[in-house]
């Protein structure tokens, strides 16, 4: 149990080494001649790595036999949500200054940002519905399909991205196929359970643990 519990402690720290990294630069001045932009692409790149991180626990963890991987993934998607709002909050604020009419107008004219938008406002519910109080609360089968929302949270951040560098889209390409590979995976895992078995089995019991591994 304790090792458990340090190994919970060391990817709980591990995970906000990116934001010690992003303010130890802004200590020392080093954020490029645009700060503004620097900082949005920062958080933005770390939020899509931890969603494909949130996504690969579940296949990563059946492939390799490490079904502890799971205790980790409530964790990495809720640092993927932390490092949204901090890409959502540098463009309300550091960029756009809480200016309503120059955000709007920028929706209309860069569908990059609607995409982006999207993607942060799927993975709220997520977050919030995130403990086991709200798993035993939803039941089930609405918190299992309330929660694979992450994947199309993952496909608009992947178009967000993309359309954003417009030129060089190796790193979106990079996250678009994996996020593609996961699907893949989800797509033929439920086809399995969807062929008829010829012995019936009893029902299940569903645990708060079984439940946290579906999505």
């Amino acid at each position: 149990m304790l090792k458990q519990r340090w190994t919970k402690v060391l990817v709980f720290v591990a995970s906000l080494v990116p934001i010690f990294w992003l303010c130890w630069r802004a200590w020392n001045q080093n954020l490029t001649a645009n700060p503004i932009e620097f900082i949005t692409r920062y958080t933005g790149d770390w939020t899509i790595r931890f969603l494909v991180l949130t996504l690969a626990v579940t296949p990563l963890r059946k492939l390799l036999g490490l079904p502890d991987l799971i205790r980790f993934r409530r964790m990495i998607g809720l640092y993927a949500f932390f490092y949204g709002t901090l890409h959502f909050i540098t463009f309300i604020w550091l960029d756009k200054f809480f200016d309503v009419a120059d955000m709007l107008k920028d929706v209309a004219k860069r569908p990059f940002i609607t995409a982006g938008f999207t993607a942060f406002l799927l993975m709220l519910p997520l977050a919030v519905t995130s403990t086991a109080g709200w798993i035993r609360r939803m039941g089930g089968k609405r918190w299992q399909l309330l929660h694979r929302l992450v994947y199309f949270s993952g496909i608009a951040g992947v178009v967000h991205y993309y359309w954003l560098v417009k030129s060089d889209i190796r790193l979106p390409a990079m996250y678009g196929a994996l996020v593609g590979v996961l699907l893949v995976y989800r797509a033929a895992i439920w086809a399995m359970k969807r062929k008829p078995r010829v012995v019936a089995q009893r029902p299940a019991t569903i645990s708060t643990g079984a439940l946290r591994d579906n999505p």
